[in-house]
C-alpha cells in the first residue's frame, strides 16, 4: 500500500493516510522509526506492527485514563476516543479491553446515576439524562427497578419542597399553583405531587 498523505496535526503529531484513507496518528519520531514517508510504499506487515505496537497500546491507555478520570458510559467513552482520531476498529478493541477488567459497565453506571439523583430529580429527568449519555432503555428500566423504593418519587418531591422552603400549610393558592407547575415541568406526576402536599398539610 502507499502512504498518500502525512498531514501535520500539531508540531509533533501527524495524520497518516494510506491509499487515500485516514489510517492513524503518529508522532514525528514514530514516522522515522517505521519509515513512513509520503508517496512511498509501506508493507502490510509494517502497518500491522504500527497498529499493534503503537496505536492499540495508545488507545488502551487512553481509555483507561479516561475511566480513571471519571466513570463513563460506553457511548461517552467511544465519543472521547473518536475525538482522539482513533479508528472504529481500534476503539472497538480498546472498549473490549477495558470491559474485560470491569472498568466499563453501563448497568453499574446507570444504577449509580439513579442513586445519586433519585432524591432530587424526577424519573423523567433521570431517564432523559441517561438516554443522552447513550444508556439503553433496558438498562435504565433495570436501574430504576433496583434503586427506587415505592416512595422514591415522593421522597424526591419532599426534598425539593424542603430545598424551596415551601410550606404547604401556610402557602396560598397562587404559591401552590406555582409549585405544582414547577414540579410538573420537572416531570413529576400531578397525582404524586398532590398526594405529597396533602400529606404535608395533614402532618402540619
Amino acid at each position: 500500500m502507499t502512504v498518500t498523505g502525512v498531514e501535520p496535526l500539531t508540531k509533533t503529531k501527524f495524520k497518516v493516510y494510506l491509499n487515500g484513507e485516514f489510517a492513524f496518528v503518529l508522532y514525528k519520531g514514530e514516522l522515522s522509526r517505521y519509515g513512513v514517508r509520503k508517496d512511498e510504499e509501506i508493507s502490510a506487515d509494517i502497518v500491522e506492527k504500527i497498529q499493534k505496537e503503537v496505536i492499540l497500546k495508545r488507545v488502551k491507555l487512553r481509555a483507561m485514563h479516561l475511566l480513571e478520570d471519571m466513570d463513563r458510559t460506553e457511548a461517552a467513552l467511544r465519543e472521547k476516543l473518536k475525538q482522539g482520531l482513533y479508528t472504529e476498529n481500534m476503539i472497538d478493541r480498546a472498549v473490549e479491553y477495558v470491559k474485560s477488567f470491569g472498568y466499563l459497565n453501563d448497568a453499574r453506571y446507570a444504577e449509580n446515576f439513579v442513586r445519586s439523583r433519585q432524591r432530587a430529580k424526577s424519573r423523567k429527568e433521570i431517564r432523559a439524562a441517561l438516554q443522552q449519555k447513550g444508556v439503553s432503555a433496558g438498562l435504565i428500566d433495570r436501574a430504576f427497578e433496583i434503586c427506587y423504593e415505592e416512595d422514591g418519587e415522593e421522597a424526591a418531591i419532599r426534598g425539593i419542597l424542603r430545598k424551596k422552603r415551601f410550606d404547604p400549610g401556610s402557602a396560598d393558592d397562587r404559591e401552590k399553583q406555582r409549585i405544582y407547575g414547577y414540579l410538573a415541568r420537572k416531570g413529576f406526576r400531578y397525582e404524586t405531587v398532590r398526594q405529597v402536599i396533602q400529606n404535608c398539610e395533614d402532618d402540619a
